[in-house]
């Protein structure tokens, strides 16, 4: 448990928190091993769950094809490694998964957060909550800001193409 409360520390979305809020939130976790290239979750599908990155990359995929199955219309989105965060928004909405994620080239540990123990936890400890959406707003916000980055790049720098 204390390699786990250890970890949890090192990790931005649970940044200052105390170690009795970080104990508890390290009782939550259940960590899972994906092998690589193995899907972790499909865009399009229900959101329940938070992933904390503990060992290896994780790809953010889009499908810019119909059907919604990771195929070769598939595009990588972003990389995120040791310590980063995947799924926040199932926190705030249970909704749809706006993209997949994918063990990326090496085999991958996370720890897995359900949504509805985290939540209760934050019902049940305010402080603890309010510091937990504080930290996921601002990681959101950089997920944003470097997103909108890619779209300006996109739009901006590329070279227009003949029609």
């Amino acid at each position: 448990m204390n390699n786990l409360v250890n970890f949890l520390k090192q990790s931005d979305i649970f940044y200052q928190f105390t170690p009795t809020q970080l104990e508890l939130v390290a009782n939550l976790c259940q960590e899972v091993v994906f092998n690589a290239g193995e899907v972790i979750f499909q865009e399009n599908s229900s959101s329940k769950e938070l992933y904390v990155i503990m060992q290896g990359e994780v790809d953010i995929l889009i499908n810019r094809g119909v059907t919604g199955s990771l195929s070769k219309s598939e595009t990588a989105v972003a990389r995120l490694r040791r310590g980063q965060s995947f799924g926040e928004v199932a926190l705030v909405d249970e909704g749809l998964r706006s993209a997949s994620a994918r063990s990326a080239q090496k085999d991958t540990r996370l720890l897995l957060i359900p949504r509805d123990k985290i939540i209760m936890l934050c019902e049940t400890y305010p402080q603890l909550g309010y510091r937990l959406m504080y930290n996921l707003a601002a990681d959101l916000a950089m997920k944003i800001r470097n997103t909108d980055l890619r779209i300006r790049e996109q739009l901006l720098y590329k070279p227009a193409e003949n029609k």
